[in-house]
């Protein structure tokens, strides 16, 4: 792990599970406790946990940790993180494999970070199947998934990605979340 005195390695941080549930947390308040953290050029994307940062560490799973123990510090609650450098985020966007359907449904279209490859690989494999309008593929760490507009929390993949389980080793975000997240990166990093 290389350290500086200085924060320089920027990382995209998406939080698993506020402001959608019981747990609440005012994007001011979730900027300062990181910046009190050590983080620097703190920057909240939405309000649905998305944050841009500056570490001193490179080491990602160093920012895991100490982004997660703050959260549960300052606010009480068992979080759960994923880090993402710029690449990684820009290689989630590009790695979409649905093209436009020309059935003329809306569709949203997600990206199921996860922690790691067999995570995907175990969530395919325990699915129940998916609804027929639902479309889902593996792509790495990431689990793709695209569903009709209107039908995302009953569709079967929503509900199977719901289950406790799941919680520590996952986080959803639309494709149009994610590219606003890129946006907020430096262009030189």
């Amino acid at each position: 792990m290389s350290v500086t005195t200085q924060p320089r390695h920027t990382f995209a941080v998406f939080l698993r599970g506020i402001n959608i549930g019981r747990i609440r947390i005012a994007m001011n308040d979730l900027s300062q406790v990181l910046a009190e953290s050590g983080f620097a050029e703190v920057q909240t994307v939405l309000a649905s946990g998305n944050v841009v940062l500056r570490a001193r560490t490179d080491d990602p799973a160093a920012v895991k940790e100490s982004v997660q123990a703050a959260l549960r510090a300052a606010f009480g609650y068992d979080a759960w993180v994923i880090v993402k450098s710029r690449d990684q985020v820009a290689a989630i966007i590009d790695g979409y494999p649905f093209t436009p359907a020309d059935d003329g449904v809306a569709r949203h279209a997600y990206a199921v970070m996860t922690t790691g490859q067999e995570v995907v690989k175990q969530m395919l494999e325990d699915c129940p199947g998916l609804s027929p309008e639902e479309r889902a593929a593996a792509g790495g760490d990431v689990l793709y998934w695209e569903v009709p507009k209107g039908s995302t929390l009953e569709s079967k993949l929503s509900k199977h990605l719901a289950k406790a389980k799941y919680k520590p080793l996952t986080t959803t975000r639309n494709l149009n979340t994610m590219h606003k997240v890129l946006a907020k990166f430096p262009r030189q990093n």
